[in-house]
């Protein structure tokens, strides 16, 4: 394989993506070592295979809004490999949706999926509409209408979204009562679902649970916890909210939360009454974090920027894709951050992730740090398909020995000679490792 030809042709075939340019650009960089030492998969021309989506849908999606004016949005799902399991991957609702996005996201799913363990391929979906500022109602005819067109391609054994940006337990609850009522079937088609229809315990934490779990175990290789550590979270949705709640129940000081906005810093740390105060904000009244500092006076809202010029001992980017750029990668490091691990997909630019390498720190990419989420997705997928329903407790423990397994596939894979892991090279060759021989096992369909 020649990874710069891989891309070029690919950059061709399909121009104006540039997240997905990026994604698969990160992934060939690391894995064309391995992969040429398998003489097979070039012959069964494997990569192009595994890079080129297996299929997208695109529909209209027409709604009403409370006024009766009609709203048209685009819907998508881009299924991307399902060599190891059923297609997974959530939906994503926010106005910047379009497919190259979509299928950036799908392929680092496939990647994701493959680490967990468990048996789920990849695929990502959502629309170019935005939950922000719609009423309840609004919000439900346009679950409604874009599960319409979505449930003839999606099913418990066939492809099983789940939520992402925009897309929370509300969303999934009005489009599995319209995957419900239009199928007649009640199956375990969504993850994400309220406890009372089939959801998992531990869900809504999976995914900064996880992100910490990984984090911690990055930590240990160097004699670290986070007990005293400053600790910068971007974002103030459930991944951010609950990646603050590990943290200080570990004992590490959360310095900062953000949205699309601002952020807010405050020196005395965001403690568990200053959270429920965002978790009240942002999950009840759907507010914005600059309302922070009219509760805590003592605390500096930043509009308009991102908060990785802070000092602090940890970073855990856990909003968007490419949030964080290599100049705030280099006041990370000038500053002293020993480690950073993505609770988001791809928040790192390539420019930021050279910086973290080259100063050896500790950085884990989204598709091992935040696999915690879809990890809990395939166990509530377990439990809809045995009509069972774990503990908390069990749960938390299945999604804590996921996260220690991703890690030791990641240091196995990714431990260069002078004893430096990269966890990027590592979690890219364990993910793709696995799917590979799974494609090849299948022949050429």
């Amino acid at each position: 394989m020649n990874a710069v030809q891989v891309l070029e042709d690919l950059k061709r075939r399909f121009p104006n993506e540039p997240e997905y340019h990026q994604a698969v650009e990160e992934v060939l960089a690391t894995i064309e070592e391995e992969y040429n030492k398998h003489p097979e998969f070039e012959k069964a021309n494997l990569i192009e295979r595994l890079c080129v989506p297996e299929r997208i849908y695109t529909f209209r999606v027409t709604w009403t809004d409370d006024k009766g004016n009609v709203h048209t949005n685009m819907g998508y799902r881009v299924q991307h490999n399902n060599a190891i399991g059923p297609y997974k991957g959530g939906l994503r609702f926010h106005a910047s949706v379009n497919v190259g996005i979509l299928k950036f996201l799908a392929f680092e799913q496939v990647f994701k999926n493959a680490l967990t363990t468990l048996p789920m391929g990849g695929a990502k979906g959502g629309s170019d509409f935005s939950p922000r500022g719609k009423s309840a109602a609004e919000v439900m005819r346009f679950c409604q209408a874009f599960m319409l067109e979505l449930h003839r391609n999606i099913g418990a054994d066939c492809d099983v979204p789940a939520g992402d940006i925009g897309v929370g337990g509300r969303e999934v609850g009005y489009m599995f009562g319209a995957y419900k009522k239009y199928t007649r079937e009640f199956t375990g088609v969504l993850t994400g679902k309220g406890l009372e229809f089939g959801g998992s315990l531990i869900r809504p934490e999976a995914t900064g649970y996880g992100n910490v779990y990984f984090l911690m175990e990055m930590l240990k290789t160097r004699g670290l916890d986070l007990k005293g550590k400053s600790v910068l979270i971007s974002g103030s949705g459930n991944v951010a909210q609950y990646t603050a709640e590990k943290v200080l129940k570990l004992g590490g000081k959360v310095l900062t939360l953000s949205d699309s906005d601002g952020f807010v810093y405050d020196p005395d740390g965001i403690d568990r009454e200053k959270l429920d105060y965002v978790m009240e904000l942002k999950n009840v009244y759907r507010g914005r974090i600059r309302e922070y500092v009219e509760q805590y006076p003592s605390a500096q809202y930043y509009e308009g920027q991102k908060p990785w010029g802070i000092k602090a001992d940890i970073a855990l980017p856990s909003a968007t894709q490419n949030e964080l750029n290599g100049e705030h990668a280099q006041m990370l490091v000038a500053n002293g951050c020993i480690a950073v691990s993505e609770g988001a997909n791809m928040p790192s630019t390539p420019e930021a992730v050279r910086v973290f390498h080259d100063a050896k720190i500790l950085y884990a990419p989204g598709k091992a740090a935040n696999a915690g989420g879809v990890s809990v997705s395939g166990l509530e997928m377990s439990q809809n398909s045995g009509r069972l329903s774990w503990s908390a407790e069990e749960v938390d423990r299945r999604l804590h020995e996921i996260m220690e397994n991703i890690h030791g596939a990641c240091v196995k894979y990714g431990t260069d000679p002078d004893g430096y892991v990269n966890y990027v090279k590592g979690a890219n060759i364990a993910g793709f490792m696995k799917v590979a021989k799974a494609m090849m096992a299948q022949g050429v369909i």
